[in-house]
This record gives C-alpha cells, structure tokens and sequence, in this order.
C-alpha cells in the first residue's frame, strides 16, 4: 500500500472499523470473563488446573498492575486509574486512527492495548475503583500475580508493539538518559 493509499479516507475507515472490531472483541471477552468470575469463584476455593500451572481464584484489585497504589487515597486512585488512564486511551485511539503509516502489527498491538485498557477502565467505573482479577500461572514457587484478560491483553499488546518496532528496525525510546 502506498502512503496514499494509506492516508485515503477509505483506509482510515477501513483502519478505525479494524480496531473498532479488536477492541469490542477484547471488552467483550473481558468482561465475559469477569461477570463469570464474579459469579463462579467469589467465595470459593481457588480451582486449579494443571496440576496447579493455571489457578482461578477470585480477587478485587483496588490498585493497578500487582496492585500498586491501592493504599492511595480514593480520589487519587480515581485520578491516576480512571482519568489519567482514559486520557491516555484517548490519545492512544486518536494516534491509531489517525497515523498514516503505523504498520499493522503495530496497529494491532495499540488495539490490543486500548481494549484491555477500556476493559478495566469499565471495571472500575462500575464496581468502586476495583478491576477483578481471577488468575495466575506459575510452576512451584514461581507464580506470575493474579490478574484478568484485559490485563493479558495490555501484556500481549505491549509485547508485539516491542517486537514489532525492533522488527522494523525502530530506535525504542531509552528510560535514562545517554544509555
């Protein structure tokens, strides 16, 4: 496709009902997942599968990833987890469907992101600040932290955006300078 092409209103209508779709298929299932979760493991044993690799066990996490921040005040938790976080899916879906040359793995990835970002975005704004989380992997004494699809989804979507830019022979930012 050339950057004409690219940039055509038909592409970029073609690119937003793309991510349209990927997005409502990651809330979906998400929120699929959580409503099953509520109703089948609140108050019961962990189940485990696998011989323990994979573990379902309900939780409510007030916090974010590993529940960092969840003894911040309310209304702090309120401004970093919902107005911040909507404020950066909502420039993360502008720069999706208004860049003219992000190749489609990365696309895919921003997708990916936003989706399991709304998915808990929701989950707060409808359960007081808390997201559901309800499983873990692990063998032995490792474990990963508990956490939900929408959770994996963000993982799955931050993974194939690095992989996708190191592909493309992209520079990927440093977090210190001069490294």
């Amino acid at each position: 496709m050339t950057a004409g092409e690219a940039g055509s209103p038909a592409s970029r209508r073609r690119r937003a009902i793309w991510v349209a779709l990927a997005i409502a298929a990651v809330v979906g299932g998400d929120q699929a997942a959580k409503v099953l979760a509520r109703s089948r493991l609140a108050g019961k044993p962990t189940i485990a599968l696998f011989g323990g690799i994979v573990r379902f066990d309900y939780a409510e996490n007030r916090g974010a990833f590993l529940s960092l921040g969840e003894s911040l005040p309310q209304g702090v938790r309120f401004a970093l987890f919902v107005l911040l976080v909507g404020a950066a899916l909502a420039a993360a879906l502008l720069f999706a469907l208004r860049a003219r040359s992000l190749p489609a793995a990365e696309l895919a990835a921003l997708a990916l992101m936003a989706g399991g970002g709304i998915g808990n975005l929701l989950d707060r704004l409808a359960h007081a600040g808390s997201v559901v989380d309800f499983v873990s992997v692990g063998w032995g004494p490792i474990r990963t932290g508990i956490f939900n699809l929408a959770d994996a989804a963000i993982t799955a979507g931050a993974l194939l955006f690095l992989w996708a830019a190191l592909r493309h022979g992209r520079e990927i930012p440093s977090s210190s300078p001069g490294s």
